[in-house]
């Protein structure tokens, strides 16, 4: 047994209340052919000759990144505080007793030596998240390029490439007017990047946070919207830019003109004055050293009051139903446990949801963000369905690290997109290859989390990086791929009819790396369903599912599956 690789701590990462008097305990270990892991418990009050609380719970492997496997076990009680330690049973037989980071032969007895869990701090830490938003599909919009009500000829709007000052004059009634689509497609969550006042087609330098860009529309555009998308059943997040402004933000042009003497030095970085803002670099603190996003000082009282109340003031107007954060992980802890304490106060049903490229679960103990955009699904994904560079045993180490290092409360929250305003379309990065690109978006959306469709993906959309990302939608019928358009359907529909695909129980997961094959088996209320992706040239056979029906193309399965496919079948 690899004892450098087991883990574990008296914190709310890894001991978390899941509801009051039920709690999550969470054991790492390396991935070894282990016989057993148990879970030993004690009160920590009540002396054993007054009454022998002691408890031993079976921990279960919940999944492995393939260097260490993750150990679960869910306990019910009601103490002030639990003692507990850990028994690991080795492919010998021989039991390691596993606490207070120390590793012993025998049980210990020395209860001070246990790991601590006290209950009420415990439940008062509690990460409390949108039910509603859990295991939900997303659509992300990107408002100056998706729809219009305006007249623009189709050689404008259909431009590729296409640069970034390209004005197609999309609005947000022309939002408003295609979200029956949003709904056929099968999605449950409009987010829309920026809208606020801005010179940019992206909108991410904003100069007032109180107004709706003139070219998309007014306040009361807005309000229309997410009334008319919460009349089709769909919930609107909107994209907070809070780590910048644009230089022409009432802040940052006052401290251009004042310097030192501006009321608003303390908003951001100036590292001497005059402030130079071009050419060169710029001498104040920026996003991506670009001198016209400053960056905002969070920590200051006035400017975090300031974009706080930004914040509440669209969910108070609107009745949207949460913020996505533009940077957030380059913003200080400090301010985003007081912006969730203030939104989450007040409209406690919010998603918040943090941008950042990698894993970090340091914002995500409930205190803060309920979710991120899920860039390492992203890469995962691409590395082993579109790419070809990673086996299918390295690609299930991938979503285990995750799943055993993320918090079970934000897991079924994960924005797991296959595409972004930020990068190429999914298409352009499958070489055209549509076989790739509904395979991709079949493991993308046959997966436990919030799957987030960037918009025009679903009916064949391509693009280089951005700019040309950023296309005009296609609403053209003659321009869309309806294959890709069934396919995504089609996709949604199972994960629809069909929940043990994302909340099940994990029963089993194979990879044959040699075929580039996972099979995945999850169960709920009875229901097994078992899917399959193939990431290779060439086909497998599968005689054991012959006669199967086939639930993406609703055909009887031959027991063949061809190269870049997916297979779903259920057995009830």
């Amino acid at each position: 047994m690899n004892k450098a690789a087991v883990w574990h701590e008296a914190t709310g990462r890894y001991c978390f209340c899941l509801e009051p008097g039920r709690f999550l305990f969470r054991l790492q270990t390396g991935a070894d052919p282990l016989r057993a892991v148990y879970l030993h418990t004690r009160d920590k009050y009540l002396p054993l000759s007054v009454r022998d609380t002691r408890q031993k719970t079976t921990m279960e492997r919940v999944c492995s990144d393939g260097l260490r496997d993750y150990y679960e076990a869910e306990l019910s009680f009601s103490v002030v505080c639990l003692r507990y330690y850990f028994e690991i049973v080795d492919e010998n037989g021989v039991s390691w007793f596993y606490s207070n980071d120390r590793f012993t032969r025998n049980p210990p007895t020395d209860i001070e030596r246990f790991f601590d869990c006290p209950q009420n701090l415990r439940e008062e830490e509690r990460f409390i998240a949108p039910a509603w938003a859990e295991n939900k599909v997303l659509y992300q919009i990107f408002p100056s390029r998706f729809a219009t009500t305006k007249e623009v000829p189709d050689r404008v709007w259909y431009q590729s490439p296409i640069g970034p000052r390209a004005d197609l004059q999309g609005d947000l009634p022309g939002i408003t007017a295609h979200l029956e689509h949003i709904r056929e497609l099968g999605a449950d969550v409009v987010y829309m990047t920026p809208i606020f006042q801005s010179p940019s087609s992206h909108k991410y330098d904003t100069v007032d946070y109180y107004r709706i860009d003139p070219a998309f529309g007014t306040e009361a555009d807005l309000i229309e919207l997410v009334e008319k998308a919460h009349s089709l059943g769909l919930r609107v997040i909107l994209d907070g830019v809070f780590n910048h402004t644009s230089t022409e933000f009432f802040a940052f042009r006052d401290l251009k003109e004042r310097a030192q003497d501006s009321d608003y030095v303390n908003w951001y970085y100036p590292e001497s004055f005059p402030l130079k803002t071009f050419p060169g670099k710029p001498n104040y603190k920026t996003f991506s050293y670009f001198f016209g996003m400053p960056k905002v000082n969070l920590r200051c009282p006035e400017a975090a009051k300031y974009f706080t109340d930004v914040a509440l003031h669209w969910l108070r107007v609107t009745g949207a139903d949460g913020w996505r954060l533009d940077v957030a992980d380059e913003i200080s802890h400090e301010f985003w446990k007081g912006f969730r304490r203030a939104v989450k106060r007040e409209f406690p049903q919010a998603l918040i949801v943090g941008e950042v490229w990698h894993h970090a679960p340091d914002f995500l103990q409930g205190d803060e963000w309920d979710s991120v955009m899920n860039y390492p699904f992203y890469r995962a994904v691409l590395d082993f369905a579109v790419e070809g560079v990673s086996t299918a045993s390295e690609f299930l180490g991938a979503l285990g690290f995750q799943r055993g290092n993320t918090h079970t409360a934000a897991f079924p929250l994960l924005w797991n997109l296959m595409g972004s305003h930020d990068t190429p379309r999914l298409l352009h990065l499958c070489g055209g290859d549509r076989a790739r690109h509904h395979l991709a978006a079949a493991i993308q959306l046959l997966s436990p989390g919030m799957p987030m469709i960037y918009y025009g993906d679903e009916v064949g959309m391509t693009g280089a990086k951005d700019p040309d990302c950023r296309r005009g939608m296609l609403w053209d019928e003659t321009r869309r791929d309806r294959a890709t358009w069934d396919h995504y359907r089609s996709l949604l529909r199972i994960r629809r009819d069909y929940p043990a695909v994302t909340d099940g129980k994990l029963l089993r997961e194979d990879a044959w790396d040699d075929l580039s094959l996972l099979r995945i088996t999850r169960e709920k209320d009875g229901q097994k369903v078992t899917v399959i992706f193939h990431a290779a040239e060439g086909a497998v056979q599968l005689p054991e599912l012959a006669g199967r029906t086939d639930l993406i193309t609703g055909t009887r399965f031959d027991g063949t599956l061809t190269g870049f496919r997916a297979l779903v079948t259920v057995t009830e």
